[in-house]
């Protein structure tokens, strides 16, 4: 029997072979196996050229460029045209590790409307490794071919010869005047706003009428399309209407009893059932923000290591392709030709200078390290604020002075009353942070969610300038202030929770310290929400913190 996931896989695809321009492409959620095979086999029956690319794609083989190693060879400019050149059918296996860079390429590239389709292969292992929002949206249809079995799996695409008369007729398919106001309202009642997916559902309208041979759409396409289009994209399920009528509303009139104005409302709330009944089960599921997000890379705390091809610490030459970005060593490459002069001119005895062929080539690799950056978030509350307030101050000091060999950036934030501010920017400056510190207050409520969030947005700020975060956070862990500013402790805790798992999914690296004179359970599981290493020093000073926050986040 074959599985409905198969049944709208094929079926996209027959239509994107219809309105390739239209419709973009599709992404295929499928790992590797026998499903993955049967798909291969089907792609390789797509109408058109074909061309495989990967996810490291450099621009010269996107777009064209000059082709070094001919040019070398022939003694002339030698330009590659590229694969976009035509128009053609481009797979993306692993789609699900494709950088933004790539992505905004290939979203150029469909922007064009040159004919171009896009296939996505997305073989993500967890939730939260997907395709580049950017793409996906472009592209009209997803399937998710997970946990299918290879005898589901079973048709094929129409025969050439249809697929052909349905191109044809695509250019004579009329649409009717409301068809896009029923799509976009359809949209927005599964919570779809992006004004991409009416606009592909009603080119899927237009696909599946040229397919039966139809000059003008009909509410079957539209309900089809619907189903297709907004499945995949719904984030809400829309709310079911009272089958009673409401006290206040007019009169039932002839025409409703004969059921002739009603029936303009049927094939709305017909697709409105279609979309509903293809919706995955787990959208709620994948609408939790603690079951999702992206990945966030956690560094070592000193800076994470960043490959360039530019600066930084030179690392041993690699063979590779010329692609406009990484350069050349010249030294490596003609080391790398030398041995092999003797057999190639015996083979091109017209061939002046040195032969140098593609396996010769070597491109340089260079390695740094970003600046890191400790976020101080002090709690700056309390009758014992003043004692806290000293002790971080001595750690701060002590770390600036250790900035100086270490590169780090030292930033502090400070929490109390009913906000959070940022008291000393990123900076290793020891005289302006003297400066700054003296003045610190100290007193009031606990507004822990407030400094939660205000260490959120530098870090966020300074991820911009190359640093790499990482926090020490000191509080005792009892917030008793709301980012609404009442004095709720439920509504505090919950509001700490949230921009918890925020912090957590950035990947930031950091240490809670429980600095209050009875550690309790409060700061142990805010450590665990925040993805932090937890320590309880009662009676810190600033030499024990300082020496603290330096191992945790080094080690």
């Amino acid at each position: 029997m074959i599985a409905p996931a198969w049944s709208t896989l094929l079926r996209a695809l027959t239509l994107l072979a219809v309105d390739p321009e239209g419709l973009k492409g599709v992404k295929v959620r499928v790992r590797a196996g026998p499903v993955r095979t049967a798909l291969d086999t089907v792609l390789t029956r797509l109408p058109g050229a074909q061309r495989r690319i990967h996810s490291d794609l450099p621009d010269t083989q996107l777009f064209g460029g000059l082709d070094v190693v001919r040019s070398l060879t022939e003694g002339r400019m030698v330009e590659d045209a590229g694969i976009v050149a035509r128009p053609a059918t481009l797979v993306l296996p692993m789609a699900e590790r494709t950088p933004p860079s790539l992505a905004a390429r290939l979203s150029q590239v469909l922007d064009a409307d040159r004919g171009h389709r896009l296939i996505l292969l997305d073989e993500g292992a967890e939730p939260e490794e997907q395709v580049p929002a950017s793409l996906s949206e472009r592209l009209a249809f997803a399937v998710d071919l997970t946990g299918l079995r290879h005898c589901e799996v079973t048709g094929q695409l129409p025969a050439p010869g249809d697929l052909d008369a349905a191109r044809a007729a695509l250019k004579h398919v009329r649409i009717r005047h409301e068809d896009a106001a029923v799509l976009t309202a359809l949209a927005l009642r599964f919570g779809i706003v992006s004004l991409r997916a009416p606009h592909l559902a009603l080119r899927t309208a237009r696909a599946l009428a040229a397919l039966e041979g139809r000059d003008e759409i009909n509410d079957e396409d539209l309900s089809e399309a619907a189903k297709l289009i907004f499945a995949p994209r719904a984030t809400q399920l829309p709310e079911t209407e009272d089958d009673q009528p409401p006290a206040d509303a007019p009169p039932e009139t002839q025409a409703d009893a004969d059921g002739e104005e009603q029936s303009q409302e049927i094939p709305e709330d017909l697709m409105v059932e279609a979309v509903r009944a293809a919706v995955p089960h787990d959208l709620l599921a994948r609408l939790d923000p603690g079951t999702g997000g992206v990945r966030g890379a956690t560094g070592s705390g000193a800076g994470t290591k960043r490959k360039g091809n530019r600066r930084g610490r030179p690392l041993p030459s690699r063979p590779g392709r010329p692609d406009g970005r990484a350069r050349i060593d010249v030294v490596a490459t003609l080391r790398a030709a030398a041995p092999w002069q003797a057999l190639r001119r015996e083979a091109r005895p017209d061939a002046s200078g040195v032969i140098v062929t593609t396996d010769d080539i070597r491109l340089k690799r260079y390695e740094d390290k970003s600046d890191r950056l400790i976020l101080f978030i002090v709690d700056a509350s309390g009758s014992a604020a003043m004692s806290r307030l000293g002790e971080a101050k001595g750690a701060l000091e002590l770390l600036l002075a250790q900035a100086y060999t270490t590169r780090d950036f030292v930033a502090l934030v400070s929490f109390r009353g009913t906000g959070a501010e940022v008291l000393l920017p990123p900076t290793r400056s020891l005289v302006q942070a003297k400066r700054r510190l003296a003045a610190l207050p100290g007193g009031g409520g606990t507004p822990l969610a407030s400094g939660l969030r205000e260490a959120l947005g530098l870090a966020a700020q300074s991820r911009h300038h190359g640093l790499t975060p990482a926090f020490a956070l000191l509080t005792d862990g009892k917030a008793n202030l709301a980012l609404d500013g009442s004095a709720s402790r439920v509504q505090a805790a919950e509001d700490v929770a949230v921009i918890a798992r925020h912090i957590a999914a950035d990947g930031m690296p950091g240490l809670v310290i429980d600095i209050s004179p009875r550690p309790g359970p409060e700061t142990a599981a805010l450590a665990k929400a925040l993805a932090a290493r937890h320590l309880a020093l009662p009676r810190a000073d600033a030499a024990r913190i300082s020496h603290a926050v330096t191992s945790a986040l080094s080690g």
